[in-house]
């Protein structure tokens, strides 16, 4: 049995905790007034000569998103509510709808639906454009007042306009707000095989993974043929959890390491001795909504031999943002630093892309979506291994194996292809010699 060891805070979205680095500041270049002499001089004309009375509030934080906007699009000045809600979010505990979305060149995607909220029971997917919400037309908002008007008090409806690729024409999805208290892990047994579900890496997400373990043998009363991790639409969270997760799969060496602009800036995580999942066979399921943190787990069981990575390729956010406080209710989130797989793989753009590709053939748009990578989105952060997405993409090769569609699988009772197909490689699996389905280190 493992347990849990003291990390600093890091969400990777991912988010830390430190002060303001004075020494940077004070070895920066101090003659900056010419630099910033048409931001005062606009700030002062504004003031002056705007239609309307200005808030000096309003103006400075709008300077600071402007100025945060050119970098990525994971950096930005929270305040008010917005830090509430970073802060809640990390916690696993909000209202809302469960959606993690994004800017898309001015407008709202999704990233992922959390299972088991209410929009992924109203059937929102990834690659879903939001283009009014309760009718009003959203497209040029903030992320922040988009996802503000999302929220409100549970219990209260709100509409969405929805546009998805393959649809002719976009529609509406009413749904019904709720508080989202996101219980990170589910387990249950299917067969003889343990199938682990993370939603998302907010706090605890190892301790339930450790007690899913625990279940499934309990469960079973023996070890399981072997076990279905499945990271799909899990669109991040805390690194501490992420590499707590993937310590619960391996024996030793590196789990992630981060390497911020000095090259001498490195960080690594390493697994510690114990495997829970006992060394048998594990599958790890991903998907377009794999992202951030998610990535990490399925990047380090990859990287070691210790898993089958299955579905179709990740989001792809490499990146690390840090959480500054700033004082009277404010933080700034900004991205410092690139995570590395322990081969030294860099997620960033290209994702992990499965040892097997499976598409989610029970879904009958999959054909047709266009689906959101952080490749596409503006002012991304570039991978410094140069990717080329379009060899990522490459392979259109028809695949037997694949050629039934939506409505013959559900015929047969198959409502989750991707995991129906997993559950049938774990059980080829366990009837290869234990030896070689075990990694050594």
């Amino acid at each position: 049995m493992k347990f849990p060891v003291l990390r600093s805070l890091l969400l990777i979205s991912a988010l830390a905790l430190f002060p303001a680095a004075n020494a940077t500041i004070a070895s920066a270049e101090t003659d900056v007034s010419r630099e910033f002499a048409p931001l005062f001089e606009v700030f002062r004309l504004v003031k002056a000569n705007y239609v309307d009375p200005t808030d000096d509030t309003k103006l400075v934080n709008g300077a600071i998103d402007g100025m945060l906007k050119s970098l990525d699009p994971h950096s930005s000045y929270e305040t008010g509510t917005e830090y509430d809600t970073l802060h809640s979010l990390t916690e696993g505990d909000y209202g809302g709808l469960g959606l993690s979305v994004t800017l898309d060149e001015g407008v709202v995607r999704v990233i992922a639906a959390t299972a088991d909220t209410p929009a992924a029971r109203a059937g929102i997917k990834a690659g879903d454009f939001i283009t009014h919400i309760n009718g009003q037309f959203v497209v040029g908002y903030s992320i922040d007042e988009a996802v503000d008007k999302m929220r409100g008090k549970p219990g209260t409806q709100v509409k969405l306009t929805i546009v998805r690729q393959g649809r002719d024409q976009p529609f509406d999805v009413t749904l019904t707000r709720a508080v989202i208290q996101i219980k990170p892990v589910k387990w249950e047994v299917k067969g003889d095989v343990g199938i682990i579900s993370v939603s998302e890496f907010s706090r605890n997400a190892t301790l339930g993974v450790r007690q899913a373990l625990l279940g499934i043998d309990s469960k079973l009363g023996h070890h399981p043929l072997g076990y279905i991790l499945d990271l799909r639409s899990d669109p991040g969270g805390l690194l501490d959890e992420a590499v707590g997760v993937s310590d619960e799969f391996l024996q030793s060496g590196e789990i992630v390491s981060q390497r911020g602009r000095d090259p001498r800036d490195i960080q690594r995580w390493d697994a510690t001795p114990g495997d829970d999942a006992h060394g048998l066979p594990v599958i790890v399921l991903v998907d377009v909504g794999t992202a951030s943190a998610s990535e990490i787990v399925a990047g380090a069981l990859q990287d070691h031999h210790r898993a089958l990575i299955m579905g179709e390729r990740s989001f792809g956010k490499g990146s690390v943002q840090s959480i500054i406080p700033m004082g009277d209710h404010a933080a700034l989130r900004l991205t410092t630093a690139r995570y590395y797989t322990p081969s030294g793989r860099s997620i960033q753009e290209g994702g992990i892309v499965p040892d097997i590709k499976v598409p989610q053939l029970t879904d009958p748009d999959y054909k047709s979506r266009i689906e959101p990578r952080e490749a596409d989105l503006r002012h991304h952060l570039i991978n410094e291994a140069k990717v080329d997405n379009d060899v990522l993409e490459s392979d259109s090769k028809p695949d037997l194996r694949f050629s039934e569609s939506a409505a013959q699988l559900k015929a047969k009772g198959i409502d989750d292809f991707q995991l129906y197909y997993a559950l049938n490689t774990i059980d080829r699996l366990a009837k290869v010699p234990a030896a070689s389905t075990r990694t050594s280190h």
